[in-house]
C-alpha cells in the first residue's frame, strides 16, 4: 500500500490536527520520499515509518510536538540535520537497520537537545573501534545507546513504567477510598454494642410494663370480686328482712283465725 493511502486509512475519518499517533510501517514510499504527512499534523507525539523504504527525510514536515520517531529498516545514509530542523524535541530515535556508516553523518543529531535515546543497531557505523564511547563523546546529551546507558544498565520500557505508575495510582486511590485499617471495623463494634444494650433496655422495659400491668389487672380482678360480694351480701340480708316482716302478719292472720 502507497504511504498516502497508509495515512487516509490510519485518520479513520479523523483530522490530520486530531492525531497524536501514526503508525505506517511497511507501507510503501514515494520513491524513497516521504508522501501525504504535512505539517497539519502538529499534535503528533508518536511517529512510526519502519520498513517503508525511505532514502531521504528532505520532505518530514515540521512536527514540532513530536518525542518519538521510527526509523528502523530503511534505506536512509544520510540528511539526518533535517531532523534538528522540523523535529527539535525529539527524545527518542529509532535509525536501527539503515545505510548509516560513519560518525560524521550522526554528528547533524548534536543539535537535538533533548534526546535521550538513540538506536542504530545493525548500522555500519556499530563495526567502528571504540563505537559506543564515540558516539556517547559526540552526543553527550543522550542517557541511551541501542537500549544501554555508558554503564551497561538497560534503558527502562516506557510502557512498563507507565503501567507502574498506573498501578501505584490505582493503589493509592484505593487506600484513601478504604480508609485507615480498622478504622471501619471499631465503628461496627461500636454499632453492635449499642445495639445489644439498646435490645436488652428494650426487653427489660417491655417486661416491667407487662408486670405492672399483670398486677393492675389483678387489683381490679379483686376489687370486682369484693363488689360482686358486697352485692349478695346485701341481697341476701334484704331476703332475710322481709321474710322477718312477713312471719309477724303471718303470725297475726293466724291468731286472727
Amino acid at each position: 500500500m502507497e504511504m498516502k493511502k497508509r495515512i487516509n486509512l490510519e485518520l479513520r475519518n479523523r483530522a490530520p490536527e486530531k492525531v497524536t499517533e501514526l503508525v505506517l510501517d511497511n507501507c510503501r514510499s514515494s520513491n524513497g520520499e516521504i508522501e501525504g504527512l504535512n505539517d497539519s499534523f502538529k499534535e503528533l507525539v508518536f511517529l512510526s515509518m519502519a520498513n517503508v523504504e525511505l532514502t531521504s527525510l528532505a520532505k518530514l514536515p515540521t512536527l514540532s510536538k513530536l518525542r518519538k520517531l521510527e526509523l528502523s529498516d530503511n534505506i536512509i545514509s544520510g540528511g539526518l540535520e533535517v531532523l534538528a530542523e522540523r523535529c527539535p524535541n525529539l527524545t527518542y530515535l529509532n535509525l536501527s537497520g539503515n545505510k548509516i556508516k560513519d560518525l560524521g553523518t550522526v554528528e547533524a543529531l548534536q543539535n537535538l537537545k533533548n534526546l535521550k535515546s538513540l538506536d542504530l543497531f545493525n548500522c555500519e557505523i556499530t563495526n567502528l573501534e571504540d563505537y559506543r564511547d564515540s558516539i556517547f563523546e559526540l552526543l553527550q546529551q543522550i542517557t541511551y545507546l541501542d537500549g544501554f546507558d555508558q554503564e551497561d544498565n538497560e534503558a527502562p520500557d516506557s510502557e512498563d513504567d507507565d503501567d507502574e505508575e498506573g498501578d501505584e495510582d490505582d493503589d493509592d486511590e484505593d487506600e484513601d477510598e478504604a480508609g485507615p485499617p480498622g478504622e471501619y471495623e471499631e465503628e461496627d463494634d461500636e454499632d453492635d454494642g449499642g445495639s445489644d444494650l439498646g435490645e436488652g433496655e428494650e426487653e427489660e422495659e417491655v417486661g416491667l410494663s407487662y408486670l405492672m400491668k399483670e398486677e393492675i389487672q389483678d387489683e381490679d380482678d379483686d376489687d370486682d370480686y369484693v363488689e360482686e360480694g358486697g352485692d349478695e351480701e346485701e341481697e341476701a340480708e334484704g331476703i332475710r328482712g322481709e321474710k322477718r316482716k312477713r312471719d309477724p302478719e303471718d303470725e297475726g292472720e293466724e291468731e286472727d283465725d
